[in-house]
């Protein structure tokens, strides 16, 4: 099996897991959190910078990549791994999000989904066939199952019918898998905030043996007492011995919580998008770099913080060159967010080998100001 997953402890306090998942591109260590390069590139950051910071796994984008350069050329380059210079692990998406996200022309049928390219408008088809083509050819360490994914909030008619055909979906990607050897395909389980609705589709893709699976669905609008509600029911019902995906996640207080729910794994494009606005995440809350006050301030974005942009610049620096629309600031900024999260995301690891983590959260809420009447979120 192309993908393996260690559980090395569990949290006391919490239950949360602290594991390691192996794949044929090296092993990281759980619960972690995925720095997005959707066009084979962590925006404005170069490989050996995240691994410097410390990641060991980013996910790319097969909608994006299928329109430019295309799978071909990538794989003629010998797969993603080789194309883009990035030895660690590689998780790719099935597409379906964007295709759902970004077209406002689509057309959802059995055999897949008819839309036209976000870019030139052309008449476009994906099918879970084609989704595995696609990421086979990408040549990534675990590939997503090509789902439908259902806007919020909808009926309960329409997400039974949605989960139904992402179980059908599902069966054709196993099916379409061309590579089991050595890329591990996950499935997605959806079903909204239905809890019934939740059980069924982990019911129809457990049965099915993916070596991993992921929570589809979330962070897609519902507000978060909602999503850790779903988490609460859901992540029972994800095998202990695989790891567990919480597709588009980012924000500090949802990984912490996440963690708490058994989820391994997390994704999201929010650290590098907001870096591109000036906005940081600090060890005491957000902070807007681009904010005048910061004009003729000579100290670092958080004092407490190690990345190279906390020991080598200052925020009245960075402030001119965000202003100034200077790629570098937007470097500096993208820097300090993944290294940031991913440091985080250590401290989580930390604290569930040492029995904390919900101690952990209580101090890291305080501390960040979650705990306060009308506090500002990412």
């Amino acid at each position: 099996m192309a993908i393996k997953y260690e559980l090395i402890k569990t949290d006391k306090q919490t239950g949360a897991r602290l594991g390691r998942v192996h794949t044929p591109h090296g092993s990281f260590d759980t619960p972690t959190f995925m720095p997005v390069g959707t066009l084979a590139t962590v925006k404005t950051m170069a490989p050996e910078e995240l691994k410097e910071m410390g990641a060991n796994i980013i996910l790319s984008n097969t909608y994006h990549l299928w329109l430019r350069p295309g799978e071909d050329i990538v794989e003629e380059a010998g797969g993603l791994h080789s194309f883009m210079n990035w030895d660690g692990s590689i998780l790719t998406d099935s597409g379906g999000f964007q295709v759902f996200s970004l077209s406002k022309l689509r057309d959802i049928q059995e055999e897949g989904v008819h839309f036209r390219n976000h870019i030139s408008g052309e008449k476009l088809f994906l099918s879970p066939e084609k989704a595995m083509h696609i990421q086979n050819s990408l040549g990534s360490d675990i590939m997503m199952a090509f789902d439908e994914c259902p806007p919020y909030p909808a009926s309960y008619d329409y997400m039974k019918s949605s989960v139904e055909r992402t179980s059908r979906w599902a069966e054709r990607c196993l099916e379409a898998h061309k590579r089991p050897h050595d890329q591990g395909l996950f499935g997605i389980i959806q079903g909204g905030e239905y809890e019934e609705l939740r059980r069924q589709s982990a019911r129809d893709l457990v049965s099915l043996d993916f070596p991993g699976y992921a929570i589809g669905g979330l962070s897609v609008g519902e507000p978060k007492d909602v999503m850790n509600r779903v988490l609460d029911f859901t992540t029972p019902l994800m095998p202990e011995n695989k790891p567990r995906y919480l597709m588009g996640v980012g924000s500090p207080d949802s990984l912490i919580d996440g963690a708490i729910r058994g989820v391994d794994m997390f994704d999201c494009v929010l650290p590098t998008r907001i870096a591109r606005n000036g906005t940081c995440m600090t060890s005491k809350g957000r902070l807007v770099v681009r904010n005048a006050k910061y004009a003729r301030d000579f100290g670092p974005i958080d004092d407490a913080c190690t990345c190279h942009t906390c020991r080598n610049y200052s925020r009245a620096y960075i402030r001119h060159l965000i202003k100034a629309n200077e790629t570098f600031g937007f470097r500096l900024t993208t820097y300090h967010n993944l290294h940031f999260l991913l440091k985080l995301m250590e401290q989580v690891r930390e604290a569930i080998r040492q029995d904390r983590l919900g101690d952990f959260r209580e101090a890291f809420f305080e501390q960040y100001g979650f705990n306060k009447p009308n506090a500002k979120n990412f």
